[in-house]
């Protein structure tokens, strides 16, 4: 299994992007999908899942509203549209795929390398 996320770049607050992870040698449908970050200097943080059947998404607390995960099966690829961007939004951003949780530092069985996000004036 293999995920890669992209996307990620230097954006000014207020700004947006969409982070990509395209997965490879398995099929999302079924699967649960997430997006979870890390900032330098702070602990893991997960940022948004969405469970194996779609019927669950969650959203950490101080993204909701402006960030929105989604899935496209047919594609095997996941997205995560940030909108609204703040500076205390800059991270290195990861996809995990399967026994994902956002809870706390967040948990999934597989990830992808990271993709950074700057938000900076």
């Amino acid at each position: 299994v293999q995920l890669q996320a992209s996307g990620g770049g230097s954006v000014q607050p207020g700004g947006s992007l969409r982070l990509s992870c395209a997965a490879s040698g398995l099929s999302l449908d079924g699967w649960g999908i997430g997006w979870i970050r890390q900032a330098a200097g702070k602990e893991r943080e997960g940022v948004a899942c969405i469970s194996y059947d779609d019927r669950n998404t969650y959203y950490a607390d101080s993204v909701k509203g402006r960030f929105t995960i989604s899935r496209d099966n047919a594609r095997d690829t996941f997205y995560l549209e940030m909108n609204n961007l703040k500076h205390e939004d800059t991270a290195t951003y990861f996809c995990a795929v399967g026994g994902v949780s956002c809870a706390g530092r967040g948990r999934g069985d597989h990830w992808g390398e990271g993709t950074l996000v700057t938000v900076s004036s």
